[in-house]
C-alpha cells in the first residue's frame, strides 16, 4: 500500500501530467488556428502581442473621459473605490457565484475552454463573427488589461496565446484574485471588496448568498443591472445567478428560494457619487455601446474617450439647473432637461439632465435631456407644418391662411386664445402661434411629406395626422432630438445627428476615430425663411423671453394641454433656440402632472429663461455672426393694409418686409374673414349684457369729457391737425378731432365722440371713431362703441362697433400671447 506522501506525490504528478497534455493540446489548437488564418500572419500576431506583467494584471485600468481640449474630465467610473482582497478572504459561496455565471469549468481548462469555443463557433456560423464569446474568466483579465475590445481575429489569436500563458505562470487560485480584484461593479467600485463595501456596506466574507449572486450579475453591464436605478432588471439578473448556481450545485434549492426571496430594499446600501459631468458620461456610456463597445470593457479596459464636452457649458448648464437663484423654480419636483449643441456640427457641448441632488439622483438615474419622450407642443410646427410648406411648396413667410372655425371627424381644434384672426400670414400665424394654420397647412401639404421632412431631422416619425400639426402625438420626443432638428434650420440646412464621441485610445496604442458627417435635408431658403420668422417670434411674439443682448437668436416656445381640471396650466413647456453658433432645447414639466402639481403660466417662463442663461453665457468670449441671407431668397416690401406689393406712397407705417423663394409671383391682394369666437362659458345673452353695461359706462365717461372741453379751434397742417370741438383738423398727415370734430387727412383720422374721421379717399394711414364717431381709412379704422371703423388695412371695434376692412380686424380684447395666457397647443 502506498504512504500517504508517495500518493499525494503520485497524484500531483498525474495532474501535472494532465496539465501538460492540455497545454500541449491547447497549443496545438492555437498553431491549428495560426494555420488556418494565414501562418505567417498568426506569427505575426503573436509576435507583436503585450508581454504579462503582474502589476498590469492585478490592478483595473479606469477608462477616463476627456473634453474638447483634450484634457481629462473625469474617471468613466466616477470617483474610483478599490479595496484589494485576498483569494484566502473570499467565501467559497462568493466565489461560487462568480463561477456559475462567468466560467463553471475554470477550474478544469487551461485558459481555453475548448467546449464553450465550440458552442461560440456554431453560434458564429449560424449568426455571424462576434454573435457569441467564448472567453473564460483568463481570458477576460487578459483582453480587459491589454487588448481592444473589438472582435478580430488578430484580437483572439493574441488573447489565447496569452490566456495559455498566463495559466502556466500563475495558479487558478491566484487568477481568480486577480479577476476578482479588476471587475468593474457600478459606482466607481473596481473589485469584490470595494463591491461589498458600495452596496452593502459590508467586508467580503460578510456577504449572504443573495448579496453574492447580486454582485455576480453586475460586472456583465454595471450601469443596465445596477440595483439603485434599475432594481426590477437587477432582481432578475440575481436570480439568474442563484438558478445556475443550484443547477451546479453550489446551493441547494432551499438556499436558492431563501437567497430570492431577500428584498433589495432590506440589503442595499446607497452611497452618492454623481457629479456635475454625470449626465454627460450617462450619454457618452450609451453612445459607446452603440459602437459595440462592452460596458464590462469600458470600465477596465483603461481607455482613453474623447469627448465634445465644454467643460465650462457643462457646469453653467448644471449650476443653472440646480440653484435657484437665478431661475425661479416653483419646487424641488419640478424637472427640466437641456442639451446644448454646436449649430454647425452637431457637437454635444453640455447636457443638463436632472435638477436633483446628487443624493437623489442616484435613486432615480433618469436623464430627462436625452431619455423622455413627450409630447414637443408647438416646437414642432417648423419641422412638421411650416418647413414642409416652403421647401415642398415655396411657401413665402406672407403666404395668407384663414383662421376659422375647423373641425375634423367630430374633433374641434381651436387657438390657445380661443378665438379666430381671419386671414393671417404664416408668419403672424407662428408669431402668435395660432394652432388652426398650423394644422391647415400640414393638410394642404399632406402628412407623408411632413413625415419625411420630420425623418429627415432626425424626428423618427411613421406617420402624422392632423393632431401631430401641433405636437399632440403620443410618442413624443426628447430635447436631445428636438436640439439636432432644430440645429439643421441654423445650419443652412444641414444635419448632423447629434454625437459626443470622437475617438477611444487604447492601451495598446490602437486608436479608433468616429466621423459624422453632416447630411443636407432642405434647401437654403427652407432654413432661412423658417430662421427669420423664428427671429420674430422672439423678438415680438411668445419667445421674448428668450431674448439675449447681442444675439441674433431664433426658436420656438411650445406647450401641451394639462389633464382635465386644470384651466390656466400645461403638461409640458419648452423653449428650442439657436444662434449660429449654439443650439438648445429645454423642456420643464414634471414626471406626472396632476391637479396639484402641473406647470403654470408662470413656470412656462423657465424654459425661455434657461436657454436665456445658458446660450448667452457660452456665447460672452466668441463671436456670433448673425443668420445669413442666401441668394436664393429674396425681400419684398408688401402694403399690409391690401396685401400688395408697397408703392412709393404707402406709409412707411403699412409697409412690412416679407421674404420669398426667388422666382415666385406675389400674390394678388387678399381679403380677410374677419370672426370672432365668444370665449368658454360665455353665452350670447351674457355677452350681450355685458356688452351693453360697458356701452353704458362709456357713454357716460363721453357726456362728462364732452361738458368739460373746448369749441371751435382749426388745427391743420401738413404734418398733422388736431380739432378740440367741432373744429377742421385736415391735413395730410393726420388729423384728430376730439368731440364731434371733423379729423381727416391722408396719414390718419379719429374722432373721439360722434365725430368724423375720414380722410381724402378715405385715407391712407389710419382712422378711428371712438363713441359713434365714423372712423374710415385705408389704414385702419376702430370705434369703440357703436362706432364704424372700416378701412381697407385693418378696423378694431370694442362693443357693438362694426369692425371691417380688407386686411385684418380685431376686437380690442388684450391677445396676450401664449407667453403669459394659455396653451399654444390644444
Amino acid at each position: 500500500m502506498l504512504s500517504r506522501f508517495k500518493l499525494k506525490k503520485s497524484l500531483r504528478k498525474h495532474n501535472n501530467q494532465k496539465g501538460y497534455i492540455k497545454i500541449l493540446l491547447a497549443t496545438f489548437l492555437v498553431f491549428f488556428f495560426i494555420l488556418l488564418t494565414g501562418g505567417i500572419t498568426g506569427f505575426a500576431f503573436i509576435q507583436s502581442a503585450p508581454n504579462l506583467t503582474e502589476e498590469q494584471l492585478k490592478h483595473a485600468q479606469s477608462s477616463a473621459i476627456y473634453d474638447m481640449n483634450g484634457n481629462k474630465v473625469a474617471d468613466l467610473a466616477g470617483s474610483e473605490h478599490r479595496i484589494l482582497v485576498d483569494i484566502e478572504n473570499v467565501p467559497e459561496h462568493v466565489k461560487q457565484a462568480f463561477l456559475a455565471v462567468e466560467d463553471v469549468r475554470f477550474k478544469e481548462h487551461f485558459g481555453i475552454d475548448v467546449k464553450r469555443i465550440a458552442g461560440a463557433a456554431l453560434s458564429n456560423i449560424q449568426e455571424g463573427w462576434g454573435a457569441e464569446g467564448g472567453s473564460t474568466i483568463t481570458q477576460q483579465v487578459v483582453k480587459n488589461t491589454y487588448l481592444s475590445p473589438e472582435k478580430t481575429i488578430k484580437r483572439k489569436i493574441q488573447e489565447a496565446y496569452l490566456s495559455i500563458k498566463m495559466e502556466r505562470k500563475y495558479s487558478k487560485d491566484e487568477i481568480l484574485e486577480m479577476y476578482l480584484n479588476k471587475i468593474y461593479f457600478g459606482h466607481g467600485a473596481y473589485g469584490i471588496g470595494a463591491a461589498a463595501d458600495v452596496y452593502f456596506d459590508k467586508h467580503v466574507d460578510e456577504l449572504t448568498v443573495a448579496e453574492a449572486a447580486l454582485l455576480a450579475g453586475l460586472p456583465q453591464r454595471p450601469s443596465g443591472y445596477d440595483p439603485t436605478k434599475h432594481p426590477e432588471r437587477a432582481l432578475e439578473r440575481r436570480n439568474l445567478v442563484l438558478s445556475l448556481m443550484e443547477k451546479h450545485d453550489f446551493i441547494t434549492k432551499a438556499e436558492n428560494k431563501e437567497a430570492t426571496a431577500t428584498k433589495l430594499e432590506n440589503i442595499l446600501h446607497k452611497k452618492s457619487d454623481e457629479s456635475i459631468y454625470q449626465s454627460y458620461i450617462d450619454y457618452v456610456l450609451d453612445e459607446l455601446k452603440e459602437k459595440g463597445i462592452k460596458e464590462s470593457e469600458l470600465y477596465t479596459g483603461g481607455l482613453k474617450i474623447h469627448t465634445t464636452l465644454d467643460p465650462k457649458a457643462q457646469t453653467h448648464t448644471e449650476n443653472m439647473l440646480r440653484k435657484n437663484d437665478v431661475i425661479p423654480y416653483p419646487n424641488d419636483q419640478f424637472k427640466a432637461g437641456v442639451v446644448l449643441l454646436d449649430t454647425k456640427t452637431g457637437a454635444i457641448r453640455a447636457i443638463g439632465g436632472n435638477r436633483n441632488s446628487a443624493e437623489e439622483q442616484i435613486k432615480r438615474g433618469f436623464n430627462f435631456a436625452t431619455d423622455i419622450k413627450r409630447q414637443p407642443g408647438s416646437t414642432i410646427k417648423p419641422i412638421l407644418d411650416y418647413g414642409p410648406a416652403i421647401e415642398f411648396e415655396k411657401w413665402s413667410t406672407y403666404h395668407q391662411i384663414e383662421d376659422e372655425e375647423l373641425e375634423i371627424d367630430g374633433k374641434e381644434f381651436k387657438n390657445w386664445d380661443e378665438e379666430y384672426h381671419g386671414m393671417v400670414s404664416m408668419r403672424e400665424a407662428i408669431i402668435h402661434s395660432y394652432n388652426i394654420p398650423a394644422i391647415k397647412t400640414f393638410m394642404e401639404i399632406g402628412g407623408e411629406r411632413s413625415v419625411k421632412f420630420a425623418n429627415q431631422l432626425g424626428i423618427p416619425l411613421k406617420h402624422a395626422f392632423p393632431a401631430y400639426a401641433i405636437g399632440g402625438f403620443g410618442d413624443g420626443v426628447s430635447p436631445l432630438q428636438m436640439a439636432g432638428a432644430y440645429a439643421a434650420f441654423g445650419n443652412q440646412g444641414n444635419y448632423t445627428k447629434p454625437y459626443a464621441l470622437t475617438k477611444i485610445e487604447y492601451p495598446s496604442g490602437e486608436t479608433k476615430s468616429f466621423e459624422t458627417k453632416p447630411k443636407k435635408v432642405m434647401n437654403q431658403y427652407t432654413a432661412y425663411m423658417v430662421t427669420d420668422m423664428l427671429r420674430d417670434v422672439v423678438k415680438r411674439g411668445t419667445g421674448t423671453l428668450a431674448q439675449i443682448d447681442g444675439l441674433d437668436v431664433a426658436g420656438k416656445t411650445g406647450t401641451t394641454n394639462p389633464p382635465e381640471g386644470i384651466e390656466d396650466g400645461s403638461t409640458d413647456a419648452w423653449f428650442v433656440g439657436y444662434t449660429t453658433q449654439y443650439t438648445a432645447a429645454v423642456w420643464t414639466g414634471y414626471e406626472q402632472t396632476s391637479t396639484e402639481q402641473y406647470v403654470t403660466d408662470e413656470d412656462a417662463k423657465i424654459s425661455k429663461l434657461l436657454f436665456k442663461e445658458i446660450v448667452g453665457h457660452v456665447s460672452k468670449e466668441i463671436e456670433t455672426p448673425a443668420f445669413e441671407q442666401p441668394s436664393t431668397v429674396k425681400e419684398v416690401k408688401i402694403d399690409k393694409r391690401n396685401g400688395q406689393k408697397a408703392s412709393s406712397y404707402t406709409p412707411s407705417s403699412s409697409i412690412i418686409t416679407e421674404l420669398f423663394v426667388k422666382g415666385t409671383d406675389i400674390p394678388d391682394a387678399y381679403k380677410p374673414v374677419i370672426k370672432k369666437k365668444p370665449k368658454k362659458n360665455d353665452t350670447s345673452d351674457e355677452k350681450r349684457k355685458k356688452e351693453q353695461e360697458e356701452k353704458k359706462k362709456r357713454e357716460e365717461e363721453e357726456k362728462k369729457k364732452k361738458d368739460d372741453e373746448n369749441s371751435g379751434g382749426d388745427g391743420s397742417d401738413d404734418g398733422s391737425g388736431d380739432g378740440d370741438s367741432g373744429g377742421d383738423g385736415s391735413g395730410d398727415g393726420s388729423g384728430s378731432g376730439d368731440s364731434g370734430g371733423d379729423g381727416s387727412g391722408d396719414g390718419s383720422g379719429s374722432g373721439d365722440s360722434g365725430g368724423d374721421g375720414s380722410g381724402d379717399g378715405s385715407g391712407d394711414g389710419s382712422g378711428s371713431g371712438d363713441s359713434g364717431g365714423d372712423g374710415s381709412g385705408d389704414g385702419s379704422g376702430s370705434g369703440d362703441s357703436g362706432g364704424d371703423g372700416s378701412g381697407d388695412g385693418s378696423g378694431s371695434g370694442d362693443s357693438s362697433g362694426e369692425t371691417s376692412g380688407t386686411s385684418s380686424g380685431s376686437g380690442s380684447t388684450s391677445n396676450s400671447d401664449s407667453d403669459n395666457k394659455k396653451n399654444d397647443n390644444s
